[in-house]
């Protein structure tokens, strides 16, 4: 997937574990060039793919039966919050995508940032530098060294996960407040659930 993508021109990082104030995210792959930093997120999956943007979870349906998974772009919406911090970079200049390598097909109509080919070149429509010279050296060199001296493990990332899920307090996702709110419409009219205090930026939500 990267063969239209020049190395000199993107720095390519793969299976790295990112700290943060709120706990460590793993990015399957990241680009670091003039034209921004990408985030790619990849997901194996075969069958049937359904899913919306503001939807939570998305639905994989194969050989009959249909299995729920999380939202990926909820996903990357935390792995960019958490970059931008270790990075020190504005939000703007970091973008995320999301690649099914898996033998699968979109039914329903997807952002352009998710796709199962064409990588390269979406990444390529990104034409108007953004980064001097001089700052993606400096990013390329901190990723390069935190690649070379991180003790992170994916055992310490699993148990961050759990941790930040179990929180009553802090949005696992993006690492805002959670705040008590009370559903207004349907089935659950009334009762009180937790929802992140960024909503609708980010739309977590957990049972009070």
């Amino acid at each position: 997937m990267w063969l239209s993508l020049d190395s000199k021109t993107y720095r390519r990082f793969h299976d790295i574990i990112i700290p943060g104030t709120n706990g460590t995210t793993q990015i399957d792959h990241l680009l670091v060039s003039r034209y921004g930093v990408f985030i790619i997120e990849t997901k194996n999956k075969k069958g049937w793919i359904f899913g919306a943007e503001d939807q939570p979870k998305w639905t994989q349906s194969i050989y009959g039966k249909k299995y729920s998974f999380q939202n990926p772009l909820r996903q990357t919406f935390r792995q960019r919050k958490v970059l931008c911090e270790f990075l020190n970079m504005n939000h703007s200049l970091v973008h995320s995508i999301i690649l099914f390598v898996g033998d699968c097909v979109f039914k329903t109509t997807l952002p352009a940032n998710v796709m199962r080919s064409g990588l390269g070149q979406y990444v390529k429509n990104f034409r108007d530098p953004v980064l001097s010279t001089e700052k993606v050296s400096e990013l390329i060199q901190k990723l390069e060294m935190h690649s070379a001296t991180s003790t992170l493990t994916t055992r310490n990332h699993i148990q961050s996960l759990k941790t930040r899920h179990s929180s009553s307090t802090a949005c696992p996702n993006c690492g805002a407040d959670l705040i008590e709110r009370q559903a207004k419409k349907g089935r659950n009219s009334g009762s009180s659930f937790l929802g992140c205090k960024n909503y609708p930026r980010c739309r977590f939500t957990k049972s009070a």
